[in-house]
C-alpha cells in the first residue's frame, strides 16, 4: 500500500464527511462570462465568504483559488478543477475542454482534490481523455483524489439527461479512474438510482445545473437524489444567484445531511 493511497482516502474523508457532500461549484467565470453574475456576487470573495462556514467543499479553478485564499483557507477543503473553456470560442471547438492549469497548481494551493471534465461522445473525446489520464496519473502520485466532471456531449447525443445516456457516461468515468463523479440529473429518483447502481461504489454526486425556477423546486430535486442513493450534490447557481445564498447552501446541506424534507429545509433560506 503506497503513501499516496492513503492520502486520497484522508482527503476524501475531508469532502465526503458522514459519507455525503455538499460542494460549492464556482468556476463558472469562465464557461459563462460574467452574465451569470449580479450585484455584489461579482465579487467572488463577498460570496465565498456567506458559504465557506456551510458547506463540505468548494470547488475553484486555480486563479480564483489564488484570488480568494484568504476567504477559504483553513476553513474548508478546496477542490481544484483544471480543465475549462469559453464560451467565445468557435461554436464547432464547444465540446472540447482546454488545460487550465496543473497538478502541481493543485498541491501548491493545498488543495484536497482535483477536479476535470470529459464530454464523453464530443468529437474531441481523446483529446480530453489525454488531458483526464495526465490529470489521474499526477494525482496518483500526490495523494489527491480525481472528480471526474463525465457530462454526456455530444453529435450523437439527442438528449444528455436520458437515463442509458448518463448511465453510459457514469460507467466510462469508473473505467477512467474517476474517485468522485459529477454527473446530470436523470428526472426521477427510479431513474437516478440505476446511475448510482451503475458507479459501482464510486461516489456520484449530481450536478445541479442551472438556476431552478425556485429554490424548493430545486431541494426536491436534491432530495431524489439522495433518496436515490448519491453521496451529495456540486452547486453553484442555485447557491449564488438565490437572494439568500447563505440560507440556500444552509437548505440544501439540510436535504443532504440530515434528510430534511424540501419544506422543512426550505425554512432555513427564510431566516
Amino acid at each position: 500500500m503506497g503513501y499516496g493511497y492513503i492520502g486520497k482516502k484522508v482527503r476524501l474523508q475531508r469532502i465526503l464527511r458522514d459519507a455525503k457532500a455538499v460542494i460549492f461549484a464556482f468556476d463558472h467565470g469562465v464557461e459563462h462570462g460574467p452574465a451569470d453574475f449580479s450585484g455584489e456576487t461579482i465579487d467572488p470573495r463577498k460570496i465565498l465568504s456567506k458559504v465557506v462556514d456551510v458547506v463540505d467543499a468548494i470547488m475553484l479553478l486555480p486563479g480564483m483559488a489564488s484570488l480568494t485564499h484568504e476567504v477559504w483557507a483553513g476553513k474548508i477543503p478546496l477542490i481544484v478543477k483544471v480543465t475549462s473553456k469559453t464560451s467565445l470560442r468557435p461554436e464547432q471547438e464547444k465540446l472540447l475542454q482546454s488545460p487550465f492549469g496543473f497538478v502541481e497548481d493543485v498541491v501548491a494551493l493545498g488543495a484536497e482534490a482535483v477536479a476535470a471534465t470529459v464530454y464523453w461522445g464530443s468529437n474531441f473525446e481523446d483529446q480530453m481523455l489525454k488531458m483526464w489520464f495526465e490529470v489521474k496519473r499526477e494525482a496518483e502520485r500526490y495523494g489527491l483524489p480525481a472528480l471526474q466532471l463525465s457530462y454526456p456531449r455530444g453529435p450523437a447525443i439527442k438528449n444528455m439527461y436520458d437515463v442509458e445516456v448518463v448511465r453510459y457516461g457514469v460507467r466510462a468515468a469508473i473505467e477512467s479512474g474517476a474517485d468522485l463523479i459529477k454527473t446530470y440529473y436523470t428526472g426521477s429518483t427510479e431513474s437516478f438510482r440505476r446511475v448510482v447502481e451503475v458507479a459501482a461504489g464510486v461516489p456520484v454526486l449530481m450536478s445541479g445545473g442551472a438556476k431552478a425556477k425556485t429554490l424548493l423546486d430545486f431541494l426536491y430535486v436534491v432530495k431524489s437524489v439522495m433518496d436515490a442513493g448519491a453521496q451529495g450534490v456540486v452547486v453553484g447557481r442555485n447557491i449564488f444567484q438565490h437572494e439568500n445564498p447563505r440560507g440556500a447552501a444552509k437548505a440544501i446541506m439540510a436535504v443532504v445531511h440530515e434528510g430534511y424534507s424540501p419544506e422543512e429545509a426550505l425554512k432555513m433560506a427564510e431566516q
